[in-house]
């Protein structure tokens, strides 16, 4: 089983490391590619940002089964 990552700006993902959360605070869309393309480890569950999920949509939308499972923090 993986562990959940987190993706988008510090003030919006810095405290889901009180429940074990991996963040990856990414302020701008390269930060954000960068840091999709390096998730650590086994990820099962990615949390981002609305932002960061905008960022992200053509990765996000191209069939790919080996991706972990996103979902989208609500604005």
């Amino acid at each position: 089983m993986g562990t959940v990552a987190a993706i988008g700006a510090r003030t919006s993902v810095a405290g889901l490391a009180l429940a074990g959360v991996s963040v990856l605070a990414a302020e701008d869309p390269d930060a954000v590619r960068r840091a999709w393309r390096e998730l650590p480890g086994p990820v099962g569950l990615v949390i981002l940002t609305a932002s960061a999920a905008e960022t992200l949509r053509a990765e996000l939308t191209e069939p790919d089964p080996a991706r972990p499972l996103t979902v989208v923090m609500p604005p």
